[in-house]
């Protein structure tokens, strides 16, 4: 009788929760069996392949759960956290960034999110099929897939599987969510498994996975490496060209509050930043810097001057370089030469490089970026036709910071023009949203506020079918701020009173479409 009544408390405090939220007002279902049974369940009938290494615990502390861990065939290992009495029928799997390698849940952008802040939801996670950043894995063709896409779904059949078997129903809604490689994971669940989730946040997607892991972080790495190896740019130098960026552009929408709210409409040359004498770190810069930062605006073009990515990182997002293509101490290691370098010596192409490349031997050219059509169709996330993921009522959140140091937000631009063209700009409209946040660098950090609840927004409108035309973002810094992100291609504008740190200030305004980028990658 205890068991009940705590149940019907719960059940209460959740759909209260929920209905404020705006999230389907769903009781709490407890476990038909005990968390160890769980080591004895055969899943590799539903899986398709062996499940090995099954092992279960309970996890007590403000949010008991049954943690199950194993191993899909040959080596996809996986964890699934199952809420002990609080699950709400809810299923949510997080992405994994970079070249991935380890095992960790990472639910972001959760504010206001009560299934995942308090413990309601099934979580889930992969790392993909290799652990490590031992590279040896890129000579494995089946390893290479599981990186693509197979871990991140057979993860998904594993969860439902044990979800299944441990509470005795399937989740109600399923949900993906992740920023970089995982935005990219995220958008090629709904791409090539549109069956696997009812909503899906893909933040700062790496969604053009070839092109950016070889001829962007390769270019990047060269722009700023002298003739004698050294960085042309260092630390020192960020603020320099960050303040003239600001300078430039800052007040272009009509307020000066320190970010740039739509980096397109900028027009920022590095040359403002030239010493008029001799080199002074943190003043000015030298000519051979400029050329640099030009470089590294420019991104990198093929041997007819035509460009092979979709830009480089925007006027704003300098402070953001140190720790990738400017190294985080004066003289250190360029971090985009080693993204460039695992990538095109080891999952481009098939048998891999021997011997292996260089920067100076890879090639900037229309011939190479052919050459990688095989690894494209494998591994980018870049398919518009979203029509079978949207006829099943799927919904996406695609978000992105202007001031990216590692993806530039026009990948997300240019995937959302494209979807509306092969879609039609209603049907994608009716499934998808674009958050473009001022700002804000990869995934999270920068000027502008970064926390804004992407989940709470996402189930609002799957489970409610309340479109989110606007969310609250908040900076929780020196200096709190909070601002209203409208849907692409509407901007915040302020009204002209009160706190320019005050999202109630702000009003809604028209902000130029982009036109479609020409580029290597044109289709």
């Amino acid at each position: 009788m205890r068991n009940i009544f705590i149940a019907l408390l719960l059940f209460l405090f959740a759909s209260v929760a929920n209905a404020e939220s705006g999230l389907a007002p769903l009781p709490a279902v407890s476990p038909k069996l005990d968390c160890t049974a769980l080591t004895k369940v055969d899943l590799s009938r539903a899986v398709g392949a062996a499940v090995s290494d099954l092992n279960a615990t309970k996890v007590e502390g403000d949010k008991p759960h049954c943690k199950v861990t194993g191993t899909i065939a040959p080596a996809i290992r996986f964890e699934v956290q199952l809420p002990s009495a609080t699950w709400t029928q809810r299923f949510l799997q997080t992405g994994c960034g970079g070249l991935c390698g380890n095992l960790r849940i990472n639910a972001e952008k959760a504010r206001g999110c009560t299934p995942v802040t308090n413990g309601e939801i099934a979580l889930a996670s992969t790392d993909m099929g290799h652990q490590g950043n031992d590279m040896a894995w890129g000579n494995d063709r089946q390893q290479r897939e599981d990186f693509a896409h197979r871990g991140v779904h057979l993860t998904s059949v594993v969860a439902k599987a044990l979800i299944n078997v441990y509470y005795g129903q399937a989740p109600r809604y399923s949900y993906f969510a992740g920023c970089s490689d995982g935005g990219r994971e995220a958008l090629m669940a709904a791409q090539r498994y549109p069956s696997d989730y009812d909503g899906i946040a893909a933040g700062a997607p790496a969604l053009n996975f070839t092109v950016q892991n070889s001829f962007h972080h390769a270019s990047l790495a060269l722009a700023n490496s002298g003739p004698d190896g050294k960085p042309i740019l260092n630390p020192v130098d960020m603020p320099t060209l960050h303040n003239a960026a600001l300078k430039a552009c800052d007040a272009k929408d009509g307020l000066k509050d320190g970010q740039i709210t739509d980096p397109r409409q900028c027009r920022f040359d590095p040359g403002v930043t030239l010493c008029k004498g001799a080199y002074q770190a943190g003043h000015c810069l030298s000519r051979i810097q400029v050329a640099a930062a030009r470089r590294i605006y420019e991104g990198p073009r093929d041997e007819r001057g035509r460009p092979l990515t979709l830009g480089g990182p925007l006027p704003g997002s300098e402070l953001g370089w140190p720790g990738v293509f400017v190294p985080r101490e004066a003289g250190g290691m360029i971090f985009s030469a080693r993204i460039a370098l695992d990538t095109i010596n080891n999952l481009l192409w098939t048998p891999n490089p021997s011997p292996p490349q260089t920067l100076a031997s890879f090639q900037f050219t229309a011939a190479n970026f052919a050459s990688m059509e095989a690894a494209r169709r494998l591994y980018n996330a870049d398919d518009a036709n979203l029509a079978p993921f949207a006829s099943r009522g799927g919904k996406i959140i695609l978000w992105h910071g202007w001031n990216d140091q590692h993806i530039s937000p026009i990948n997300s631009i240019d995937y959302f023009t494209r979807a509306g063209l092969v879609m039609g700009k209603q049907n994608r409209d009716a499934m998808m949203r674009l958050f473009l946040l001022p700002g804000v660098a990869h995934c999270s950090g920068g000027d502008g506020p970064s926390d804004f609840p992407a989940l709470q927004a996402l189930m609002a409108w799957v489970e409610q079918g309340r479109s989110p035309d606007v969310v609250m973002a908040i900076r929780s810094a020196a200096t709190p701020r909070s601002r209203p992100i409208y849907a692409y291609p509407k901007i915040a504008r302020f009204s002209g009173k009160g706190s320019i740190d005050d999202a109630e200030n702000f009003v809604p305004a028209p902000s130029p479409a982009s036109r479609l980028v020409k580029w290597a990658g044109s289709r």
